[in-house]
């Protein structure tokens, strides 16, 4: 099984970038990442992160979890992945609760018709 090092290093030699590259792209020493490539060292969730982004796949592939390298987001992985909630205005949290709480009414109507029904 391919270590976590083994993964990053993998997708970085993919992507055509030295260590350099990707350290820069990640905000990442040098050191840093061949520390984590060599697995040395592993990575804080915060540099994990970069790394995942700077690398454009997900943390479960890098984890091993899967191996489909394609990012998150490609998934429809949940809306933390764009920064979450700190990351959001207040317009888009208002529209956002708007759009639930017009699916939940819907919902709830579709279920309440069914019930009727039987």
């Amino acid at each position: 099984m391919q270590s976590l090092g083994d993964r990053i290093k993998f997708l970085r030699e993919k992507l055509q970038m030295t260590q350099k590259d990707l350290a820069a792209k990640a905000g990442l020493t040098i050191v840093q990442l061949s520390r984590y490539e060599t697995s040395d060292r592993k990575p804080d969730p915060e540099s994990l992160r970069s790394i995942v982004d700077a690398l454009d796949t997900n943390g479960d592939y890098l984890l091993g979890r899967t191996e489909d390298t394609s990012p998150s987001y490609e998934k429809g992985m949940s809306m933390s992945f764009y920064g979450g909630p700190e990351a959001y205005t207040a317009d888009e949290i208002a529209m956002m609760e708007a759009a639930l709480k017009a699916y939940r009414e819907q919902k709830k109507k579709l279920l309440t018709g069914d019930k009727e029904k039987n």
